[in-house]
């Protein structure tokens, strides 16, 4: 076939991926971002000779970077230079009560058994059933399109479906290893990140565990925003357009076909198009009625992850103490996950988390100066204002000077929040949300909303609100996924 003419919808991680395999396979593609820069929600925000990254800020499964980048003959160093935390991160449990965990698996053996008499050994079992999950999770499951029962059906892992714990949660998971409370909320803490608690999160993601423990947190010298240089890099070298301050307002649909996509700047024509924009967006505001994936209803009973308050924060001095990352759980989870999921709510008494890259990375603020990005993890779909803002603010950074046992609040020179009505206005975000859809049991592979419009044969979604799910890892593999898709129903 000769080469098609594809429009991408968002700049994000799993936009800029799709385009550039697109690409890759010769195709001609225009990327369409509604913002003035790319990145989607992982933008960087600079003011004041401060640097943020806006959205994600934690490197897990460098492998997948490795095996994005390997796609096209590069390799991540080629564009910029990892670091490996070590600490990997600092749990704060009281004033006094800061777990490091480090980065050496001797060392963070020791710190187990030094918690809970055998609980090193235990460890090595856990991370070895969790190390058989994240091969086989990642290097299959997460690559497959989710379109049919059918590729499941794969002898691997229907051999491996119970060492899969597929149907365990992990609250049950965990409890069979440790007893240790401490132990077991460093355990569950990253599951978070697939926006579920625990008792709804199956054990198979104890593989977050294994990208945690024995694969490592990283830091890309810079920040997490030179990921997307050089993914905008590789791009723009395979030929993709890229076109900024392009809001889209309509896919032109006629005949069972999408025909153009239509901006306030002009319309582009297509044989195909990837929608890498909130698929609630796309699918409710973008597509006539009659080729609407979804119903109102549908979306209306989807479990979303969590939105987020966030403030990034710049200081006119250096902190004492802290670490890279630092999770805050000096109160305790069950109330503020309830008001989340269940009886959605602002938090009585909200846990945080606190990344401040300037410990590692100097280019990131002034010199002398800390810059600071407070997050607290709230229910989508919340009334948000300027008064709530402040009111968390003054919470937590009290709390903060507490716990760190420092002046902090005084010494801040630049702020800015950042919660659900600019998730909205910057992404189109579903209720707020910051993460996507939440990774339950009856929201995982084929469950998702489908990665293929049903009405239209040339329009598909990528990104975190589809397969695989949410995070960068996966988002990254999602432009992947629809590109070989692409590939499969496109070329002959």
């Amino acid at each position: 076939m000769p080469a098609l003419d594809i429009c991408v919808i968002g700049s994000g991680f799993a936009g800029l991926s799709a385009a550039t395999c697109l690409a890759d396979q010769g195709h001609n593609v225009i990327l369409l971002e509604k913002n003035k820069t790319i990145g989607g929600r992982a933008r960087k925000l600079e003011a004041d000779g401060f640097m943020f990254d806006m959205g994600p800020s934690w490197y897990w499964m460098p492998d997948v970077f490795d095996r994005y980048f390997a796609l096209f003959g590069k390799k991540p160093s080629d564009y910029y230079h990892l670091k490996r935390l070590d600490p990997s991160y600092t749990v704060v449990f009281d004033k006094d009560d800061h777990m490091k965990v480090p980065a050496k698996m001797s060392e963070l053996e020791a710190l187990f058994e030094s918690l809970e008499k055998g609980a090193g050994k235990k460890l090595q079992a856990f991370l070895s059933q969790a190390e058989y999950k994240y091969e086989v999770g990642i290097n299959d499951l997460v690559y497959k399109p989710s379109r049919s029962l059918l590729e499941f059906i794969d002898p691997r892992l229907l051999k491996g479906l119970v060492k899969m714990d597929v149907f365990q949660s992990m609250h049950s998971h965990v409890r069979k290893f440790f007893t240790n409370d401490k132990l077991i909320r460093l355990m569950e803490f990253p599951v978070l990140f697939l926006g579920a608690i625990p008792e709804n999160t199956p054990a198979l993601y104890s593989l977050m565990n294994y990208a945690d423990m024995s694969l490592g947190t990283w830091y890309p010298e810079g920040g997490m925003y030179k990921v997307i240089e050089a993914m905008v890099s590789l791009a723009e070298e395979k030929g993709v357009k890229i076109l900024t301050d392009h809001e889209v307002e309509k896919i032109v649909a006629k005949n069972g076909k999408a025909e153009s996509v239509l901006t306030a700047k002009g319309a582009f024509k297509a044989d195909v198009v990837v929608a890498g924009a909130d698929y609630h967006h796309v699918d409710q505001h973008l597509l006539d009625y009659e080729h609407r994936n979804y119903s109102p209803k549908y979306w209306e009973k989807r479990t979303m992850a969590p939105s987020s308050l966030l403030f990034y924060i710049g200081l006119n001095k250096k902190l004492k103490n802290i670490t890279h990352h630092m999770l805050f759980f000096d109160e305790d989870f069950g109330p503020h996950a309830k008001e989340i999921y269940e009886t959605p709510d602002w938090p009585s008494n909200p846990l945080f988390y606190l990344s401040a890259t300037s410990v590692t990375d100097d280019t990131v603020a002034p010199k002398g100066c800390e810059n600071l990005i407070l997050l607290i993890p709230v229910a989508p779909g919340l009334k948000d204002d300027e008064a709530t803002r402040e009111k968390y603010y003054n919470i937590i950074m009290d709390r903060l000077e507490i716990l760190i046992g420092q002046e902090v609040k005084n010494h801040v020179v630049f702020k800015q929040s950042y919660a659900h009505n600019d998730f909205i206005k910057d992404y189109h975000a579903f209720r707020g949300n910051a993460y996507g859809l939440a990774n339950t049991l009856k929201q995982t592979a084929i469950l998702k909303p489908s990665l293929k419009n049903r009405y239209l044969k040339n329009l598909y979604y990528t990104g975190q609100l589809t397969v695989p799910g949410p995070g960068v890892p996966p988002t990254l593999i999602s432009g992947q996924v629809v590109a070989n898709e692409i590939k499969k129903d496109f070329v002959r």
